[in-house]
């Protein structure tokens, strides 16, 4: 068990927090999850409405908004039905399934960072999972057989017509 998702169910059972339909974790430590970065001190859920019902009505005072998203905080959790106003059935898509919870989706975790870019931390975020998607899992021969065009590159803006590298003059005899 990763240790993200062991901190999650820790923190969940000595916060003794039940849900009819597992949460869903997102922010920080998805960001962790992915090895992408560490997170924060808080954890950030997505939960459905009747779950959040059920907790505003336990925790008034607790309760927060953000432009229309609501959530409640139980230190360390902030606990919300909807980011963006996307709500957890969005969320839960592709979701992956554990005991206690559901990992928020890469692809998920992706369109949260661009929902929120004119934020300088999420734009942070942008820039960490793009570089790594490119140590991961770009193609090594690809990358090497590009970089030996890089002065093509440069003087045709990153496009070349015809296999006519200016670096060599050679052309390149395509696969068919």
């Amino acid at each position: 068990m990763s240790e993200v998702i062991y901190l999650l169910k820790t923190q969940l059972e000595e916060n003794k927090l039940h849900f009819t339909q597992k949460p869903i974790l997102i922010g920080g430590m998805a960001m962790e999850y992915y090895g992408i970065r560490k997170s924060g001190a808080d954890i950030d859920l997505v939960i459905c409405d009747a779950d959040y019902q059920r907790l505003s009505q336990l925790h008034p005072d607790n309760r927060k908004d953000i432009y229309g998203d609501l959530g409640v905080v139980i230190e360390p959790f902030e606990i919300w039905r909807s980011i963006a106003l996307l709500d957890y059935d969005f969320y839960k898509a592709g979701a992956i399934e554990t005991e206690k919870l559901n990992m928020l989706s890469w692809d998920r975790l992706l369109l949260t960072r661009v929902f929120a870019m004119g934020v300088e931390k999420y734009m942070n975020d942008l820039e960490l999972m793009k570089e790594h998607c490119y140590t991961n899992f770009r193609n090594k021969n690809f990358l090497t057989e590009s970089e030996q065009h890089i002065p093509s590159y440069k003087k045709y803006n990153g496009i070349v017509f015809g296999g006519k590298y200016e670096d060599d003059m050679r052309e390149i005899k395509l696969c068919t």
